[in-house]
């Protein structure tokens, strides 16, 4: 019969190999997985990405088990990650996965104001709907 040393150190990478896999399904159908079937639902029956992101960004943080709220670049990553992960499951989410940073509608925001300033020396106002302010 083995000893105790020999049968732990044949167990314990086995255990290791195990623990890795779980992180890979609960991705999928933890919070990140159900934020991005949130968003990319929204998203593709039409609604814009402020509301979509309000409603993925409030499940997640609610079903997030941790310690400390999950902040909304995390948020981000954690469903462009599922979303990347799984295309399948999302289909034409990938078109709006660059709002989550900045995308399009940063990018026409930005233009306006700085257009309609007139001194360069003014600090830009943020607005108060900026989807990373918590």
């Amino acid at each position: 019969m083995a000893s105790l040393p020999m049968r732990l150190a044949l167990l314990l990478p086995m255990a290791g190999m195990l623990w890795s896999a779980a992180p890979a399904r609960a991705a999928a159908n933890g919070p990140a997985g159900k934020g991005a079937q949130v968003y990319c639902y929204m998203r593709s029956n039409g609604n814009n990405h402020n509301v979509s992101w309000e409603a993925s960004y409030a499940l997640i943080k609610r079903q997030g088990s941790g310690l400390f709220k999950t902040s909304p670049e995390h948020a981000a990553v954690m469903i462009t990650e599922a979303v990347v992960e799984d295309p399948g499951s999302f289909p034409d989410c990938g078109q709006y996965l660059g709002d989550l940073f900045g995308g399009s509608g940063r990018a026409s925001a930005s233009t306006n104001t700085t257009s309609s300033s007139s001194d360069s020396s003014e600090i830009p106002n943020w607005d108060a709907d900026d989807r990373y302010s918590y």
